[in-house]
């Protein structure tokens, strides 16, 4: 099984109520999927993948808590925009299906490096928690003091086995089929989207000696916070290059030779994307009737531009909420309940 179509299937089930599709166990909240009935679901499965299933059914695990969390981050950062990553009516499966049908969008490169991060995020954190038997803290940096204020100690992120994890699941089947243009741009967003993990890296420190006053300092390395991630993943979609592969076939090169070449870190996509004005079931679109927009901004969440030139009506609805809260001594906190107007403003 190629990994657009294990995406496919992992997106579909991770949205799927648990009454429609009945494949989800409850552990507290949120629902989690179970891994086994993703790895039965597929048994197409090759390499490393195959391995995984067999025998690191926990890593599967990580895997779909970091597509939940990468849908997460993903809706985050496109919330203002006409496509906000919503997952109804199968749209964020078409968005991934454009890959096969035609090309891939910068949205499509942009969910498949979200996701690929997130698996490392979730992979590593598991590691650092100590919920995986494969892996533990990182200890091949300690020992090592760089201006006599500070030294590496405590318990390091394994960043480097999360990576690997996320790479080998990932990647493994398109390795095979490496020379085409879909998978070179598939591999090359991957990697974009672990080494904004990986290259990111973080230090956090706790200080040592008398009274606090800090004349030494223990550190270790630490991941940047997912969502500096997902802000970092959404400036390179904005900067996506549109690539197209060289007269030897063997690298991605851009389509104007002004640009710069992109870096490893840099989001290509090879077909344009739709405006996402109207809807457009092939790509994925539901359009922007209805959406919530801002009249008097000129931003991305103006109603100028989310609402495609078609304008926009306004609806006022009462809303109740605390108010004039007192702190009353001790220990009470008592609020009024205020009537308030808002103008609720959706595009046509």
């Amino acid at each position: 099984m190629n990994i657009q179509a294990f995406y496919a299937f992992l997106y579909f089930y991770l949205m799927c109520p648990a009454d429609i599709i009945g494949l989800w166990w409850a552990v507290g909240s949120p629902l989690v999927l179970e891994p086994n009935k993703i790895c039965r679901k597929n048994r197409k499965l090759s390499g490393k993948q195959r391995y995984i299933c067999r025998r690191e059914k926990e890593i599967v695990e990580e895997a779909v808590n970091g597509a939940r969390l990468a849908i997460a981050e993903c809706q985050y950062q496109f919330q203002t925009r006409r496509w906000n990553c919503t997952t109804a009516r199968k749209s964020f499966a078409r968005i991934l299906r454009r890959g096969t049908q035609g090309g891939d969008t910068r949205e499509t490169a942009f969910v498949y490096a979200i996701t690929a991060a997130g698996v490392v995020y979730t992979v590593t954190r598991a590691c650092s928690r100590g919920s995986l038997l494969q892996c533990t803290c990182d200890n091949n940096v300690r020992d090592i003091t760089s201006d006599g204020e500070w030294e590496w100690g405590g318990c390091h992120d394994d960043v480097d086995f999360g990576y690997m994890k996320s790479k080998e699941f990932m990647d493994d089947r398109r390795k095979k089929k490496k020379g085409d243009l879909r998978t070179k741009i598939r591999l090359h967003n991957n990697e974009a989207g672990r080494l904004a993990i990986r290259e990111y890296m973080t230090r956090d420190c706790k200080c040592h000696g008398l009274s606090g006053t800090c004349a030494l300092r223990t550190c270790w390395r630490r991941m940047p916070n997912f969502r500096d991630t997902g802000t970092r993943l959404k400036d390179k979609f904005d900067g996506a290059s549109k690539v197209t592969i060289s007269n030897d076939g063997r690298s991605l090169v851009t389509e104007d030779d002004t640009i710069k070449p992109p870096s490893k870190e840099d989001l290509l996509y090879t077909e344009q994307s739709p405006n996402f004005c109207k809807p457009r079931k092939r790509y994925g679109s539901l359009g922007t009737q209805g959406r919530q927009c801002v009249p008097d901004s000129m931003g991305l969440e103006g109603c100028t531009l989310m609402c495609c030139g078609r304008g926009y009506t306004q609806t006022q609805v009462t809303v109740q909420e605390n108010c004039k809260c007192q702190f009353i001594w001790c220990c009470q906190v008592i609020c009024k309940t205020c009537t308030s107007i808002k103008t609720i403003t959706r595009c046509l």
